[in-house]
């Protein structure tokens, strides 16, 4: 089977799990190219620079957090799938941040579960005129 590609705009300030993210990539069959920002700066750079099938994102950076990537994001005019990766959060932020737009949360310790997410991301994104 060959793997399918996959270009991850991820915006994580830890090098380990971005290690996890592309080890549970490639065994879910994908082969992703991934760029690692974790501030806006770089982010905003990274929409313009190039075109991504997703964004991953940490909840919480130093300086930098999921609704100012997705902020980012909305104000590129880019229409990709946002998926939040972190640790535990409250259901109040998880419910807010499915009302700022994004598609998905998972939880660090559900990573076996990045690929499925991605994959409703993706679809739900192809079905949107």
């Amino acid at each position: 089977m060959t793997a399918k590609p996959l270009r991850i705009l991820l915006v994580e300030d830890s090098e380990r799990d971005a290690a996890l993210v592309m080890l549970y990539l490639r065994r879910g069959g994908y082969e992703p190219t991934l760029q690692r920002v974790d501030t806006r700066f770089e982010m905003k750079a990274r929409l313009r620079s190039n075109d991504w099938d997703i964004v991953i994102s940490d909840f919480n950076l130093p300086g930098f957090n999921a609704y100012a990537a997705l902020e980012a994001l909305q104000e590129s005019g880019k229409k990709i799938p946002f998926i939040v990766l972190s640790g535990e959060i409250n259901r109040a932020i998880i419910d807010g941040l499915t009302k700022a737009g994004v598609n998905e949360y998972l939880c660090k310790y559900e990573m076996r579960q990045i690929v499925p997410a991605i994959e409703r991301a993706l679809q739900s994104r192809a079905a949107k005129p």
